[in-house]
């Protein structure tokens, strides 16, 4: 009873089967020795141990018995005894030694049980999904992005396809350098994949995807203009540029939102941002003033970085609505109400660069009399009146600017005085925090007094280079010109907004670039999320359904295995 308890009768048969194919000048003879073999996974614990090593060693020798052999090391990945399943994990690169047509099938596997619950088990599935990307790498990383998903075939396990992610995010792409080689060709092939995969990504997902690809030498600095665009393409196709906006969809402003700001380091390098300022121009401006007011100054904000790298054409079209934005937010004469100087930042930043492309597109806008020589200078008609009124405008804008600064200036002053005299950190906190936020406004302010000063003359000149520095981005270097929105940089806190040029309380962390909807998605990346409109996962929302795909939660999930 005994030997019958322990299995040592299964595992002396099973080191018996090895020794004779061991010695075997002709395996593929032995074939009843690796039935044994496959029968044995069946057995004891230690036999299944054994059993999980010797089939893998052998399975070359014989193709008709693959099936069976690669089936029963399946059900070994899948034994209760954590032992079992870790020897069993560790085999199954082994398969594709000298048969290499079975790798894509092994990672499909090997990604499923990227749901392992123990360390030394998921360890080993880490390993063996590395050993079999430094041996296909190709055919890995297509059996990998099957369970991230694309529109061709749909992810079927919510769980999985999250592990996958987090598998690939940690362990693939910082290995891009060692694994994608030929390095064109495989960059290349992870592109692709990765394009198929954004049809229905949450934030955090697609940001993830977009900084990797920016990464690639395919994309690099020294990338070609056509390949720059490439990206764009990729990000204007996530922010829905071709559908009909929806105002009260917050999921396809916050997407758009973030779209923005990743696009804009790519229109620093060339790449035309036409269809960006298209849409805010159709669809964004005309009902700005329904949309929700936490998201206004994330789209001024993108709107002032854009508007250097507008062409003539798109400045042209674009200008007219920014100043009606300008005028709607610059009274013609103090009223009372507050004022958003930091909206105004944005708008006065943004018409300084259009007018800069196009000025003769000023005169019938503001009334301005400059001379280009073409026909839209329109100098034969009257638009006194608007000068008039667009003076007036400045005037109010610049005494309440001057009047803010004022107050800004000797709130630092008190500012400091407070601090002196905070007695705990908390105390300090606060205090740093205001003087920060007025430090931020005074910048705001004084930007607007810098902008508004050239515009007074009947043929003004336009500020079209980087001299004036948003006040919600850091000073640039003397050497440098400013790279707040560029990858990889950073954006300060402290954005002014109201009258007392409070700062934005929910704006950036100091040193996130990312706006807070991005941030936001990035700390639900384990989590998932969810996209609507036509998707499954909202923008920065969790991910709602489980598709149920083969393995489950739980041991004992053979049969309804996905490799079935």
């Amino acid at each position: 009873m005994a030997v019958a308890s322990d299995g040592s009768t299964d595992v002396e048969k099973l080191y018996q089967y090895g020794e004779n194919l061991n010695e075997s000048q002709d395996k593929s003879q032995n074939l009843k020795d690796y039935e044994g073999i496959i029968e044995a996974a069946k057995g004891s614990i230690k036999a299944k141990q054994l059993a999980a090593q010797l089939i893998p060693r052998f399975f070359k020798y014989f193709p008709s018995l693959s099936e069976r052999a690669i089936f029963a090391h399946f059900d070994l990945c899948e034994e209760e005894e954590l032992g079992v399943r870790v020897q069993a994990i560790r085999g199954l690169p082994l398969f594709c030694k000298d048969t290499p047509e079975y790798v894509s099938k092994i990672v499909d596997i090997l990604g499923q049980l990227l749901t392992a619950g123990e360390n030394v088990e998921r360890d080993a599935v880490h390993k063996a999904l590395l050993s079999l990307l430094r041996q296909d790498v190709k055919a890995s990383l297509t059996s990998l992005f099957k369970h991230i998903g694309s529109s061709e075939e749909p992810c079927t396990d919510e769980i999985i396809r999250e592990k996958v992610l987090c598998f690939v995010r940690d362990k693939v792409f910082p290995l891009k350098a060692e694994l994608l080689k030929p390095q064109e060709q495989m960059e290349r092939h992870i592109t692709d994949l990765v394009k198929k995969s954004l049809q229905d990504v949450t934030g955090a997902e697609f940001k993830l995807f977009m900084d990797f690809l920016r990464s690639l030498s395919l994309f690099g600095q020294k990338a070609p203009a056509e390949r720059v665009q490439e990206l764009i393409e990729i990000i204007e196709e996530q922010a829905d540029l071709d559908a009909q906006f929806d105002v009260s969809d917050g999921d396809h402003i916050d997407r758009l939102i973030s779209c923005l700001y990743m696009a804009l380091p790519l229109f620093k390098r060339g790449a035309s941002n036409s269809k960006f300022l298209n849409y805010l121009n159709k669809h964004i401006i005309p009902v700005f003033d329904k949309i929700p007011e936490e998201r206004k100054l994330d789209l001024l904000k993108n709107l002032a970085e854009f508007s250097p790298y507008a062409t003539p054409q798109d400045s042209r079209q674009l200008l007219p609505a920014v100043v009606q934005l300008l005028k709607k937010y610059v009274p013609r004469r103090r009223t009372g109400e507050e004022m958003n100087f930091t909206y105004v930042e944005c708008l006065l930043y943004t018409f300084h660069h259009l007018a800069y492309k196009t000025p003769n597109a000023t005169n019938s806008l503001c009334g301005y009399k400059i001379v280009t020589g073409q026909p839209s200078d329109r100098l034969g008609e009257d638009f006194s009146d608007y000068y008039k009124d667009f003076m007036e405008r400045l005037s109010t804008l610049e005494d309440l600017s001057r009047a803010t600064s004022k107050k800004l200036t000797q709130g630092i002053a008190e500012h400091n005085k407070a601090m002196a005299a905070a007695k705990t950190e908390e105390a300090k906190d606060i205090v740093k925090t205001q003087k920060q936020n007025a430090a931020t406004g005074l910048r705001t302010c004084n930007n607007i007094l810098a902008m508004t000063q050239p515009l007074h003359s009947k043929s003004p000149s336009f500020i079209g280079d980087q001299k004036i520095n948003l006040s919600w981005k850091k000073a640039a270097k003397p050497s440098a010109p400013p790279t707040a929105a560029s990858s990889g940089g950073k954006r300060i806190a402290g954005d002014a907004n109201g009258s007392s040029t409070n700062a934005n309380k929910r704006g950036r962390a100091a040193g996130g670039m990312q706006n807070q909807l991005v941030n936001k998605a990035l700390e639900g990346l384990s989590r998932g999320g969810g996209r609507t409109g036509g998707s499954s996962r909202a923008w920065g929302g969790q991910r709602g359904r489980g598709r149920g795909r083969g393995r489950g939660t739980g041991r004992g999930r053979g049969t309804g295995r996905g490799y079935r």
